[in-house]
């Protein structure tokens, strides 16, 4: 028990004798991370749909619910969701809207599709550096897809819930770079750099500078020790040694016996 409790207070004494190298690499990398987040790196907004998978035309009409057919639509989700990011979709895009000036592989790169778990919706986001440019782009893909299913597959079971606001009301903040989560890991990380940079340099460090330090190498008990004298407490000693000694009246410096 007592190893341990020694262990703990030699970290807490490595900490505290590195303090200020620790302090230093955690505002330095902060800072660098603050900077970077809010100057240099490029905001990206991020515009969605939501595409629906329902019944089909003649089923609709049926007044009973067909589950089986449900689960088919869930299952096309997932052939949906690959389909929808295929050059057979974004080349059309491309194509039809040259406002966008952007290529099939660039387009690839901006588009994610996710759907939750047991259900027929799926959305669509789009990242980009303009918030109304992602909302077009969004918009227009849900469009070609729509269009583009029923030649893939002859169906037409896909319908879009609701497309993205390309001008809204209260313009959406972006969605990168998060300030707080940057700076929250360059603060975890700086931390880690310091703590094990200041265990290194204390591991590297094999002087010996306490009576601690040479009882415990050596195992003997220390006798005596010898304190570092200062400039200025070395100065004030030479002065008082220079000093002229004032002597009382009757004093004799020399005392000598006559034969």
């Amino acid at each position: 028990m007592s190893s341990q409790e020694l262990d703990l207070r030699d970290y807490f004494r490595i900490v505290r004798k590195r303090l200020w190298l620790i302090v230093s690499i955690v505002v330095i990398v902060c800072l660098i991370a603050g900077v970077y987040s809010l100057y240099i790196k490029n905001p990206v907004y991020e515009a969605s749909t939501k595409i629906i998978v329902n019944q089909t035309p003649t089923q609709s009409t049926v007044a009973q619910l067909d589950l089986n057919q449900i689960n088919t639509n869930i299952q096309l989700i997932n052939t949906y969701k690959e389909i929808i990011k295929t050059p057979a979709i974004l080349d059309i895009v491309t194509k039809d809207y040259p406002q966008f000036n952007i290529t099939t592989e660039e387009l690839m790169k901006k588009v994610n599709v996710s759907s939750v778990n047991n259900t027929q919706v799926m959305t669509l986001v789009v990242l980009d550096n303009s918030y109304q440019r992602a909302a077009e782009i969004v918009n227009a893909i849900s469009v070609v897809f729509k269009q583009e299913i029923p030649s893939l597959f002859n169906v037409q079971n896909v319908s879009i819930l609701n497309e993205a606001k390309v001008n809204p009301v209260t313009a959406p903040g972006p969605v990168e770079p998060n300030v707080v989560l940057n700076l929250a890991i360059a603060f975890v990380v700086s931390l880690m750099i310091g703590l094990g940079i200041a265990f290194l340099l204390e591991y590297m460090d094999d002087t010996l500078k306490t009576e601690a330090d040479i009882e415990q190498v050596l195992g003997l008990p220390t006798l005596a020790m010898i304190t570092r004298v200062g400039q200025e407490e070395a100065k004030q000693a030479e002065d008082r040694s220079h000093a002229p000694q004032s002597r009382k009246t009757g004093e004799l410096e020399h005392v000598t016996a006559a034969k």
